[in-house]
């Protein structure tokens, strides 16, 4: 019979490889009782190891909060310059798309450069502020309750400036990426914004570095389904990569 310390090195193995286990699928591959497994899980998520949920378990605690844009910038930088590249090459000639708030976003602003002109639609102060620097880009701020934390507005002012435009490509970012839970960010608030914004685009465009894979935020963006292109970096788990892209998403590897 295999070990508890042989037990818990598989289960560890599983997490690094796939991003989370299933108490099921690890009763099955070492042939033990689900009570056996739960009780495995208790353990390690004592140690600090994992976070377990319905059913399953999460490398680190999955829930985030809403931290400030200022503090999400000096995260991961490296990541989102290549994520930001690989975003640029979507961009096409005349190009009319709409770029949501957020650091990995806000790098995407920084380096983003029209072929043609392109018009550009954006609740992010921050980032109309870069973009109005650059030529050749127009520039439609919505307008709203300023967010502090995202340097960005939300509300229904917000929401109404949507009301007559039309765009190929919606960049959002987030703040957990989750088979349960979909895609999410901090509030409610964002969320919601989010939503109406993705009803004028025609494709979204999600710009997640790894670390977002298995967390969850408060606000509920929506399905893995409900999103055309995730553009990440090598660190995403294989299992996870392999079941977005069988549930129709196109996964761009950045670098």
């Amino acid at each position: 019979m295999i070990s508890i310390a042989e037990r818990h090195k598989f289960i560890k193995e599983q997490l690094a490889k796939n991003g989370f286990v299933r108490v099921q699928d690890l009763a099955d591959q070492l042939g033990v009782t689900g009570a056996t497994i739960r009780k495995d899980l208790r353990i390690l998520e004592s140690q600090n190891v994992l976070y377990r949920t319905h059913g399953s378990a999460s490398p680190v605690k999955p829930h985030v909060m809403d931290i400030s844009i200022t503090e999400k910038q000096t995260q991961n930088i490296a990541l989102k310059k290549m994520i930001a590249d690989a975003a640029q090459r979507t961009i096409t000639p005349d190009d009319a798309i709409i770029l949501a708030s957020g650091s990995t976003v806000t790098a995407f602003a920084e380096i983003l450069h029209p072929i043609g002109n392109i018009n550009v639609v954006t609740p992010s102060l921050g980032i109309a502020v870069l973009l109005n620097e650059k030529e050749n880009i127009k520039v439609l701020v919505l307008g709203g309750e300023m967010y502090k934390n995202s340097l960005s507005v939300r509300g229904i002012y917000a929401e109404m400036g949507l009301a007559n435009v039309s765009c190929s490509k919606l960049f959002i970012g987030c703040d957990g990426i989750d088979f349960e839970s979909g895609i999410t960010c901090a509030t409610v608030e964002e969320a919601r914004l989010t939503n109406a914004m993705m009803k004028v685009a025609s494709k979204t465009v999600v710009l997640a570095d790894s670390s977002k894979f298995g967390r969850r935020g408060f606000g509920r963006i929506g399905n893995i389904e409900d999103i055309d292109i995730i553009i990440t970096d090598s660190g995403i788990p294989s299992t996870m990569k392999e079941q977005m892209e069988e549930a129709g998403v196109q996964i761009i590897i950045a670098g």
